[in-house]
């Protein structure tokens, strides 16, 4: 494979991070789920609602 694939999945695990912790849930968490399973994770954050704050 070459470069910019690696660039675009690490890229998509970056939004993934922010998007999550948008929506109140761990960054660093889905970051690391998002290196593995890339747009599946994209989709279970999107679907997933907001956690409420305490």
């Amino acid at each position: 494979m070459d470069a910019g694939y690696y660039v675009g999945w690490g890229t998509l695990s970056l939004i993934n991070a922010g998007l999550a912790q948008a929506k109140g849930r761990n960054g660093l968490m889905w970051w690391f789920a998002s290196l593995f399973f890339g747009p599946i994770a994209t989709f279970l954050i999107v679907v997933l609602p907001r956690l409420e704050e305490n």
